[in-house]
């Protein structure tokens, strides 16, 4: 027997100490929020994880890796509410979205990255899968979400409001590429994109951390009025992908990155108090 909706949400690119500057009295009601450890540094690898019933990780010391990824398949229990489920249910596909749907779970994914588009394998094993038509559309994720008396969701959310831009939409920001670009420039008869030494101004990187802080606040009263939404029964899990560099050591961004702002990420789970 299976006893909760789960609601996963990736606040993509947001770094841990955005998220402990950041007011967040909805999520603060799931307890205290962790220190954790994305299993990459950027977008698509980390949901790939995700997708396997992989969170992100505490990094202890004096154990054994095996036994924590033991342990963290084992939480899934008490997330599920159910005691009659063990790892090798994962198997053969290690999928989440596969389990939970052989379990009874209607599986739907929203996401907001062109990177996660239903065309990628992590679509896979979800009944419903949809790329939003906005980047910072978490307001309309909400609005499609529905939660029925006679059968369980498991919802995963991928939320574009803390990734770059930020939200913001007229500012004199740095250009970024994404990936789409790239694999264009390196199309164009063959040329790989330059590598171009570049300098970073510290009162915009000032102005861009801050700015992501406040998108947290932005997705926090986005997820309180979620928690209204949802029944009782509802477990939530609140993470981030990634972490994301602002000026630090002469990096910005994320992804091709090997710095520890990279992979510091909030991690917040539980039943709304």
């Amino acid at each position: 027997m299976i006893t909760n909706h789960i609601v996963f949400i990736v606040m993509d690119s947001c770094r841990y100490d955005s998220f402990m500057a950041a007011k967040t009295p909805n999520i603060d009601r799931l307890g205290p929020a962790e220190k954790r450890y994305s299993y990459a540094s950027w977008t698509a690898p980390s949901h790939y994880a995700f997708t396997m019933g992989m969170l992100p990780h505490a990094s202890p010391k004096n154990v054994y890796a095996s036994e924590v990824y033991k342990d963290e398949f084992a939480q899934w229990k008490d997330r599920i509410g159910t005691d009659s489920m063990a790892f090798k249910d994962f198997l053969p596909e290690l999928s989440l979205p596969r389990l939970l749907a052989k379990m009874g779970y209607r599986t739907v994914a929203k996401v907001s990255m062109p990177v996660l588009n239903k065309y990628t394998l992590i679509s896979k094993h979800f009944d419903e899968y949809k790329l939003m038509d906005n980047h910072n559309n978490f307001h309309g994720m909400i609005d499609e979400m529905e939660f029925p008396d006679d059968e369980l969701h498991y919802y995963f959310l991928n939320l574009g409001e803390t990734h770059y831009p930020y939200m913001l939409s007229n500012e004199n920001l740095p250009h970024v590429s994404g990936v789409h670009g790239v694999l264009k420039a390196m199309g164009n008869d063959g040329e790989v994109a330059k590598h171009v030494e570049q300098s970073f101004d510290p009162a915009l990187m000032k102005m861009l951390h801050e700015q992501q802080i406040k998108c947290v606040e932005h997705v926090d009263g986005l997820i309180g009025r979620l928690m209204a939404k949802a029944p009782a029964n509802t477990w939530f899990i609140v993470t981030a992908d990634h972490g994301e560099l602002f000026g630090e050591d002469g990096y910005f961004g994320h992804g091709p990155i090997m710095h520890e702002k990279c992979f510091e990420i909030p991690f917040a789970e539980g039943i709304p108090t």
